[in-house]
């Protein structure tokens, strides 16, 4: 009776571990189909890495500053020229000179009028000279006829005549004082005629002021030259040229002149370092947008009126940072999804700089978190996905 249930109980045990065996078969596939019905979804890590905060702008090359020169003299023909656009030009350099035939002409009229005034003097002086002596004399007579008239040795009537002739005489010598005076300010006139042709003969010869590049000339040998025309030449002031630049109101505030720029001509190769020189404190009112003058460093790169594109480098720092599509822009804020295991979880971050798609973190997540890089507003708080680094979906592309 014993042996007989023993059997009974090994047939039972056996049957057991039959089932557990089975069930636990059977719950293998089941698992397995669950895991791979979680969706696969990349994700990226916050990490640590340069980042720059700049505005863009563009704009036209120009000249910092445009000196004109024109002729000093006006109505003489232009006899020679010894500049031509793109040369550079020294400072006092002769850049076209004038026909000083006129001048010269009148110069010689001045100097023949000059020596006949000198002759006047010479005359008038001379005048004054005699008249002088004369009325000395008749002075003296007068005081004589004085004397002699109080003692009764002359009569009162040629005493008269004796104080007429002194008195006419001093009138002489007046009368000559002012004819020498006439003469010498005629001589000054004339003199300041020739300074003043004199002037004008050294101006014939047209000089720069500045130092710098000749960007334009209209002058043509043979023109009649006119100050208040058109300028003979224009002069790029030490050949400085700058970028101005329009700027959107919004970025205005955060410029601030010596900030870096990167210059980018229009062949898209040329690049010219260059630093903020001025800011216009204005916006205009239709378009709204400001302007900024970029000074370049590398001026002779550049041509006025070329097109250029500009990076305004206003911070450079090292900051976490995420691919700007793991950042969802929500009614609370800025949120990512942030994964812990298979499990994402909403996680309310703020942000800084956008830069070269990416984006400054400056709370809610550390370096190292895992956060859904794409299509992170399909997933909600709590859901489970299986996660694909970014690496490797880089690689599987």
């Amino acid at each position: 009776m014993a042996r007989t249930t023993t059997y009974a109980f090994g047939v039972s045990a056996a049957l057991m571990l039959a089932f557990l065996s089975s069930a636990a078969f059977a719950e293998d596939p089941a698992s397995t189909k669950t895991e791979q019905a979680l969706p696969s979804i990349v994700v990226s890590e916050v990490k640590t890495q340069a980042i720059v905060d700049r505005v863009l702008a563009t704009g036209a090359v120009k000249a910092v500053e445009e000196t004109y020169v024109s002729p000093l003299v006006d109505g003489l023909s232009i006899r020679t020229l010894n500049a031509d656009v793109g040369d550079r030009v020294e400072a006092d350099t002769t850049l076209a000179t004038l026909n000083p035939d006129m001048l010269e002409l009148q110069k010689s009229q001045y100097a023949a009028s000059l020596a006949k005034a000198n002759a006047s003097l010479a005359q008038y002086e001379a005048q004054l000279a005699e008249a002088q002596a004369n009325a000395e004399e008749a002075v003296r007579v007068a005081e004589r006829s004085k004397k002699l008239a109080e003692a009764g040795s002359m009569s009162t009537a040629q005493r008269d005549q004796e104080r007429a002739a002194a008195t006419a005489a001093l009138a002489r010598v007046r009368s000559g004082e002012q004819l020498v005076s006439v003469a010498k300010a005629d001589i000054k006139v004339v003199e300041a005629q020739i300074s003043d042709v004199d002037l004008r003969l050294a101006r014939t010869d047209v000089k720069t002021p500045v130092t710098g590049v000749v960007s334009a000339r209209t002058a043509k040998v043979g023109a009649i030259a006119n100050g208040s025309g058109e300028p003979l030449f224009t002069i790029i002031r030490d050949g400085a040229v700058e970028v101005k630049a329009e700027i959107i109101e919004t970025d205005l505030p955060r410029l601030a002149i010596g900030q870096r720029a990167e210059v980018t001509l229009a062949d898209g190769k040329t690049q010219i370092e260059g630093r903020i020189r001025l800011i216009s404190p204005v916006v205009d009112s239709q378009t709204r947008l400001g302007s900024v003058n970029i000074s370049l460093l590398a001026p002779e790169k550049a041509r006025v009126g070329m097109y250029a594109r500009a990076q305004i480098i206003v911070t450079e720092k090292e900051a976490l940072v995420l691919p700007l599509s793991a950042v969802t822009s929500t009614k609370d804020g800025m949120v990512a999804r942030k994964i812990d295991g298979d499990v994402a979880h909403v996680a309310k971050i703020e942000t800084g700089i956008q830069d070269n798609g990416f984006i400054e973190i400056r709370a809610g997540l550390k370096e190292g978190d895992k956060v859904i890089k794409k299509a992170g507003a399909f997933v909600r708080d709590g859901d489970r996905i299986k996660p694909v680094p970014a690496s490797a979906e880089t690689v599987s592309n």
